[in-house]
């Protein structure tokens, strides 16, 4: 027995030692390739790196990311509007080091540890802002530069993120740009792939070279519309300086995309042909659709889009994925591509201003604050377990439903979150948040709007399932 198990270690460790040596061999090819042979690229890593767990994911990142119809166009627009620096790390950063690496990283955590980490993290290091949107929930108190995540704090988060084996962080806020320390910090992650939320306004011309200089950040422009529908909510004039970022970013050859807020106001505009085409051609190559969530204090849930317009959208969103060259996405309508809910550390988790742990970006409650625990110890909190918990149990009919186009906790299956703030004993991250479960007019609200979201979408869930899953490329004959 003892020399069977030395063998079977033996074994394990060579098969450890070759799939290092082809991902390390991948990221030397990558470095090199062109855009137009990313997909290729990749079948060639499912082919060097015999790991279930780590071809999936690489399998998920090709078809997901480069697309179906559209994969060739949005190559080439990579090739053709991506500057050198930043096509690199896009390939290394986010597909070598995020999506291969990184998975190897985090199946031998989970070995390690008994849990699997998230694959990314959410981060506010500061809630300084330069505009006061309207509606805006961190707009609630006057933030000063005190406010911050002290560097080393910010040091100490990025560091066990990457040993855990994340190096795709995501950045909110408050307007990230604003912290003068920040491009340090791209410097030194220089591994890591960072998508950056943003209002856009602080990106001039020394910013945009500075951005394409380090070639890790995307920058996602926030805006809600066209002019008018930005500008009301943004400020006069916001609309026309995020264009002319667009245009900086553009000419430098940045990654960079938009993000917009949907509402039963803004619903039909961002989900129209002229809305996508407008922003591919200003030179978007993503684009992240989000659902306003009546979160905050004193939240107006007659912003939240209607189920109709919701279900419209979620047709629009997979159109655009398989007949434009760009990527967009909609995590509450894209719950069978990414697997239902993200949250709670099964895919991610957001940590606030605060420092308070919080399930996602929308849920505003916490157990945790990552001041006085380490990452490992907050991804596995009691209540981050009953959020995954009810997550893996998809068949119970009074926990997650298993139609994964509605996959919220907070909109689609609102008892769900009110349950386990209740039984785990989650606070509140900031005054009011305690709202959208407490509130008789709010959660009859979202009981209602969940009803009608379920007739919408219950009837079609076996189809959509079967239309959300792209079909696998077929294989490239050689690299072009």
């Amino acid at each position: 027995m003892h020399i069977s198990n030395n063998v079977h270690n033996l074994a394990k460790g060579l098969k450890g030692q070759l799939a290092k040596q082809s991902i390390g061999l991948l990221a030397q090819i990558a470095k090199r390739a062109s855009a137009s042979q990313l997909a290729t690229l990749l079948y060639l890593a499912e082919l060097f790196v015999r790991d279930k767990e780590i071809n999936q994911a690489v399998e998920n990142f090709r078809r997901e990311v480069l697309g179906e119809g559209s994969s060739y166009q949005f190559t080439q627009r990579i090739s053709r509007e991506v500057s050198p620096t930043c096509r690199e790390k896009f390939v290394e950063n986010l597909i070598v080091n995020e999506v291969i690496r990184g998975t190897a990283q985090r199946k031998e955590f989970a070995e390690r540890e008994g849990f699997t980490p998230p694959t990314f993290i959410l981060i506010s290091p500061t809630m300084r802002c330069n505009l006061n949107c309207v509606g805006c929930s961190t707009r609630r108190y006057a933030y000063s530069k005190k406010d911050d995540w002290p560097p080393e704090l910010l040091d100490r988060v990025l560091t066990e993120a990457k040993e855990m084996g994340m190096y795709f962080v995501v950045t909110l806020g408050g307007e990230t740009f604003i912290r003068e320390d920040i491009f340090d910090f791209y410097a030194k992650y220089n591994d890591t792939y960072w998508l950056q939320y943003t209002n856009g306004t602080l990106i001039d011309e020394k910013m945009a070279k500075q951005l394409a200089q380090v070639g890790n950040v995307a920058p996602a422009l926030s805006v809600e519309g066209f002019e008018r529908e930005t500008d009301e909510r943004r400020g006069e004039g916001t609309w026309k300086k995020v264009i002319k970022a667009a245009e900086l970013l553009k000419k430098e050859g940045v990654i960079f995309g938009f993000s917009v807020t949907v509402t039963k106001q803004n619903a039909e505009l961002v989900s129209s042909e002229e809305f996508i085409d407008f922003f591919i051609a200003q030179g978007c190559l993503f684009g992240w659709y989000f659902q306003y969530i009546p979160i905050g204090k004193n939240p107006d849930v007659g912003l939240m889009a209607t189920p109709e317009q919701r279900n419209e959208l979620r047709k629009f969103v997979h159109h655009t994925c398989n007949t434009k060259p760009i990527f967009v996405g909609d995590f509450w309508n894209d719950g069978y591509r990414c697997g239902g809910c993200l949250a709670g550390g099964r895919q991610y988790l957001h940590i606030n201003g605060d420092g308070n742990v919080e399930p996602c970006g929308f849920v505003h409650f916490a157990v945790d604050n990552i001041k006085h625990k380490s990452l490992k110890e907050v991804c596995n909190s009691k209540f981050f377990q009953e959020i995954r918990k009810r997550q893996q149990a998809v068949s119970a009919p009074d926990r997650y439903s298993n139609n994964l186009l509605t996959p919220c906790q907070i909109i689609d299956q609102p008892w769900v979150l009110r349950e386990i703030v209740q039984q785990t004993g989650a606070f509140p991250t900031h005054e009011g948040a305690e709202t959208i479960i407490t509130d008789p007019k709010i959660t009859a609200y979202l009981n209602q709007y969940s009803e009608k979201l379920h007739e919408i979408m219950d009837p079609i869930a076996e189809k959509e399932h079967e239309e959300q899953k792209p079909q696998r490329p077929a294989e490239p004959d050689q690299l072009d």
